[in-house]
């Protein structure tokens, strides 16, 4: 969320109606700001809001009287009550103006990208949530949760950034692509009720905004942090846990620091590493402890049909010196977790085994990239040992590759970009949608959803490592965009609320998000292999998997892709890694399972079959269990 409080606008607004407010004929008592003895209320001024005591005091925070005193609560209701007096909001045509033109240039711009070689953009729908958080769910369904919005207008914070209380609340929902792209396709899944340590002591849906997640190895989804409220945003001590298999969400053991903004990965023990996330004292003091879910004494549990409830998180005995949110963690191929901070000299290994850590080279360019995206790159049939980090400048295209202890500069893409996102395809190559100008800025200042339109468009990375533009998408999402990679090898694309209402057809519909759909070029080069079956239940390690196709002549390759849980240009699960195939008989192949669980983490992974010019199957879903 923005650092600009949610009422800094109002009260720069308010202020100055306020200053012009004629004297209410034959009303209450009010509060009114003195006229300038030279006007003249009925000819000058002849719409000024009318403020009673009786508006007043029921506007006034209690908790603001208390800490700003009785005078300045009353100017910051008097505020609020003069902004929703004179403010309008942000009229519908032109809601529906910029929608139009949105479509009409993508359709323009797109015709001239093959979809053979570029890929195409295909649904666009409306949804009832931002989608400002994503994880895909190995039943196929998707999770996305954000906030309930305490504005509908882009051109203020629309998120209860500092908001306290019942109305800073969270909400999610599942998106079932298999019934399709209407209201029927989503089910409110909301977060579970509780009572946030704010001294209101008023209950409401969990404000998991601006959380960290990751996968368990039983396929359900860890969440830790969110928002408190006030001083800027603060950090909460939430730790749930959303399973997928009944729909249903579970609260752990509250975590020892608030976190606003962390990153969570799963290490190859299972177990989720969180750390960062601005502290529960408000913006800017950021947690620096690690925690652990579930604590070192705690089993992990790998049964779906176990989910946890109250199960207590611990510290490592060491701190990741992070000054700013959201680092890039993943865990790498020799079993460690990889830390690679936005300030260029905060790059951390930390070793899971002996809860060490240690610094690495500084990034270079120097300086601090904004959220820009980052990738663990594919190693063949091993687990990721190197990582490329891109964007978070919007001067510079440059791309780096971290790989052995050392830095180099890759391939750059065609320009520089914050908040992009940056996906893995099943063929192996690279895809960036999404991106902006800055946070809540699109090129024309703060709140203004008016964008440089050149964030639209996409760009894939081939194998030979060369970035090439691609076709652009329908909006410019920026801040809180989101992307994914679904089962059926489309790509799911979400996120970033005020482009949302921005470009809202119905503002009042209560469908208030939008996913687009995107299909890679290997969907538009011929027919697809079939995967047909894959054994039901987990799979060890470094053992044969035994599979069926329909279209054994064209099997080439046998990849596991793992799911994306992403928020803020942020996803630490996203890995590939072929699978030899070691033998084939009929329409049955042997694959052989990853060598251990620090090539592929514990969890749920998709499997696709792909040809020799890279299409892929529909994908199945495999755990990977040790000693299954």
């Amino acid at each position: 969320m923005s650092r600009r409080g949610r009422w800094t606008f109002a009260a720069g607004c308010a202020a100055i109606v306020l200053s012009v407010t004629a004297p209410a004929v034959g009303a209450a008592p009010s509060h009114q700001v003195p006229l300038p003895s030279t006007a003249r209320p009925a000819d000058v001024f002849p719409h000024g809001v009318r403020i009673t005591e009786e508006q007043i005091d029921k506007e006034v925070r209690p908790e603001e009287a208390k800490a700003l005193g009785e005078d300045r609560a009353e100017q910051l209701a008097r505020d609020r009550i003069g902004l929703r007096a004179v403010d309008r909001g942000y009229p519908q045509p032109m809601r529906t103006r910029s929608l139009k033109r949105l479509a009409d240039s993508q359709q323009e711009q797109n015709a001239s990208f093959s979809p053979a070689v570029s890929g195409k953009f295909s649904e666009y729908f409306s949804s009832p949530d931002y989608g400002d958080h994503v994880a895909l769910l190995p039943t196929g369904k998707i999770l996305l949760f954000s906030f309930e919005a305490v504005e509908d207008s882009p051109n203020k914070e629309t998120a209860p950034t500092e908001v306290i209380g019942r109305d800073n609340a969270g909400r999610a929902y599942l998106w079932d692509p298999s019934v399709g792209y209407g209201p029927e396709a989503f089910e409110a899944v909301p977060p579970p009720v509780v009572d946030m340590d704010d001294g209101l002591d008023e209950p409401r849906p969990a404000p998991v905004f601006c959380a960290g997640h990751a996968y368990l190895p039983n396929g359900m989804v860890g969440i830790f942090g969110g928002n408190l409220g006030g001083n800027h945003g603060t950090g909460a001590h939430l730790a749930l846990v959303f399973d997928p298999w009944t729909e249903t969400w579970h609260r752990q053991q509250d975590m020892a620091e608030g976190r606003w903004y962390p990153s969570v990965v799963t290490g190859a023990d299972g177990r989720q590493f969180i750390t960062s996330g601005h502290g529960d004292v408000g913006w800017g003091k950021l947690s620096k402890t690690i925690e652990r879910f579930p604590a070192k004494g705690t089993s992990v549990s790998y049964d779906p049909g176990s989910t946890p409830n109250g199960q207590a998180l611990d510290q490592w005995p060491v701190n990741a010196e992070y000054m700013a949110d959201y680092p890039h963690l993943f865990s790498l191929k020799d079993g460690r977790i990889y830390g690679f901070g936005r300030n260029a000299d905060e790059q951390f290994v930390f070793d899971p085994k002996t809860e060490t850590s240690q610094p690495l080279r500084n990034r270079p360019g120097g300086g601090m990239r904004n959220y820009g995206s980052a990738v663990a790159l594919p190693n063949g049939t091993s687990g990721p040992d190197s990582a490329l980090i891109l964007g978070g400048d919007r001067n510079d295209p440059k791309t780096y590759k971290f790989s052995d202890g050392r830095w180099s500069e890759d391939s750059p893409r065609h320009f520089g970009r914050t908040q992009d996102d940056t996906l893995i395809f099943p063929d192996g190559r690279l895809f960036t949608v999404n991106g902006g100008y800055d946070i809540r800025d699109y090129g024309n200042g703060l709140y203004n959803p008016n964008a440089d339109e050149k964030y639209r468009q996409t760009e894939l990375r081939g194998l030979d490592g060369a970035w090439r533009l691609g076709p652009v998408q329908r909006l410019p999402r920026g801040y809180h965009s989101n992307a994914v990679l679904l089962p059926d090898g489309r790509i799911m694309v979400t996120g970033d609320e005020l482009q949302q209402i921005a470009n809202n057809p119905d503002i009042n519909s209560g469908m208030n998000g939008t996913i687009e759909i995107y299909e890679p070029p290997y969907l538009h080069q011929g027919a697809r292999p079939t995967l047909t079956s894959v054994p039901r239940g987990a799979q060890a390690y470094d053992s044969d998997l035994r599979v069926s196709t329909g279209t054994p002549e064209r099997v080439a390759k046998a990849v596991l892709m793992a799911p994306i849980t992403s928020t803020h240009s942020v996803d630490t699960s996203q890995r590939r890694l072929e699978l030899p195939i070691t033998s084939r008989a009929g329409n049955k192949l042997v694959l052989r399972t990853p060598q251990s669980a620090k090539d592929s983490p514990p969890g749920f992974y998709m499997l696709f079959l792909l040809d020799d010019k890279g299409v892929p199957s529909i994908a199945q879903w495999v755990q990977l269990r040790p000693g299954a």
